[in-house]
């Protein structure tokens, strides 16, 4: 078996190493390609990686390479990790919404919309380099927005699935909190990423008893500190929202706190510096304790459980993933690109059944859905007016005002990565 992980020179890479070692019987690789046109941050990825499966006596080989059509060939299944304008690009999206009074985030709200203009186009050109050159691959989507890039590969006729890891993380604390292996946990996932909410927590699978409403009882205070909402709020729901919830739920309070203190952009920016002169310590042969903080936690986990379904029998049959909703979410187009538990195979993903919603999320994944839709036809066509419109549209934004300043910013600290500009 042979995986290609494009943007392979990322300082996420180890953790999808590790899991690759340790979990070698569920998804058995026989050669992984590193892809990276950053030859620089490869060749210290590589080093460490290389060590990690040598002491973990993983007998696969890892390659690299900067050209995308020579690592794709012969895949089985390719990974997109990437991050179109770096770390630089992302302190951008953090900071310039905030001059008009609006969330600066890397996967929501204006900030979000530019990481969708500046990653669409090239996802699609990769995935085509892939089509070209292996038409029987499967692409992984890692790349944020999550949905909207998956709803670009799906609609272009690519075998994709996109993969976030918000819903495994929730899976392993709530299995720590009940004392459980991760594996008896089953979550009622719902929604879109990075806009989902925890209907129910069964034990032993989708039939199982419902222990949502014991979680909430013992463990209140630590889920909702975990959060950063308050423990009424979250009582009051009876569900577990996403954390990525709070920019909507608590937006003007996130833009105050946001506005006091360094980006999370510049933060990672110095944490990679570190990591990445950790990963040229020869003497390193595991993931270090500070990729814990970069972020993706149990993101290896995920993917080697979604990769092993897709190209075999070896990962679990239900999953969640971001794959077309297909009627799953009645309110939504057959096309809308949704995040829920799916069951998952060699021919793909399909939805599982989801009780009717409640208005409260209904509503929202509704407008945040007719928000992607508009993005996408940015991302794809381009335009002043379309950009403004998908802006607009956000629940987030909404204000004339807004929508028009957060258009110029957006135009202003993107120019070089908007063909159309």
């Amino acid at each position: 078996m042979k995986l290609a992980v494009v943007g392979g020179g990322s300082t996420y890479t180890p953790e999808l190493i590790d899991g690759f070692a340790r979990l070698r019987d569920t998804l058995p690789i026989e050669e992984l390609v590193l892809v990276d046109p950053a030859a620089d941050r490869l060749e210290l990825v590589s080093g460490l990686a290389r060590r990690i499966f040598a002491k973990q006596d993983h007998a696969g080989r890892i390659t690299t390479t900067t050209d995308i059509d020579a690592g794709v060939a012969d895949a089985d299944a390719v990974l997109l990790q990437l991050r179109v304008g770096g770390q630089a690009a992302r302190d951008q999206d953090e900071t310039w919404p905030l001059e008009c009074g609006c969330v600066g985030q890397e996967t929501t709200g204006a900030g979000g919309l530019a990481k969708a203009l500046r990653t669409v186009p090239v996802v699609l050109d990769i995935a085509e380099r892939v089509r070209r050159t292996n038409p029987d691959a499967w692409i992984i989507d890692f790349t944020n927005p999550v949905g909207i890039v998956t709803r670009a590969l799906l609609r272009a006729g690519h075998k994709a699935v996109g993969l976030c890891n918000v819903a495994i993380g929730f899976q392993r604390k709530f299995a720590r909190l009940l004392d459980v292996e991760p594996g008896q946990v089953h979550l009622d996932h719902v929604g879109l990423n990075h806009l989902s909410w925890e209907l129910g927590v069964r034990l032993g699978g989708p039939d199982g008893e419902n222990v949502l409403p014991k979680l909430l009882a013992e463990h209140g205070d630590a889920i909702a500190d975990d959060l950063h909402m308050p423990r009424e709020l979250v009582d009051r729901l009876s569900v577990v929202p996403s954390y990525y919830l709070r920019y909507f739920y608590a937006h003007d309070e996130v833009v105050r706190e946001l506005g006091t203190k360094p980006s999370r952009a510049a933060e990672v920016a110095a944490m990679e510096k570190e990591l990445l002169a950790m990963y040229g310590d020869p003497a390193l042969d595991e993931k270090p304790a500070l990729l814990a903080k970069r972020g993706g936690a149990f993101y290896s986990e995920a993917a080697v459980d979604l990769a092993a379904s897709l190209l075999g029998d070896g990962g679990s049959p239900v999953q969640v993933v971001n794959t077309y909703n297909n009627g799953t979410l009645p309110f939504l187009p057959d096309d809308a690109v949704i995040e829920v538990q799916a069951r998952v195979g060699r021919d793909g993903a399909t939805p599982l059944a989801v009780p009717k919603l409640d208005p409260l999320y209904a509503g929202l994944i509704a407008n945040v859905t007719a928000y992607e839709d508009l993005a996408l036809e940015a991302a794809l066509r381009g335009g002043r007016d379309r950009v403004f419109k998908a802006l607009l549209s956000h629940p987030l934004i909404g204000q004339f005002d807004s929508a028009e300043g957060l258009t110029d910013r957006l135009i202003a600290h993107n120019r070089e990565h908007l063909a159309w500009a």
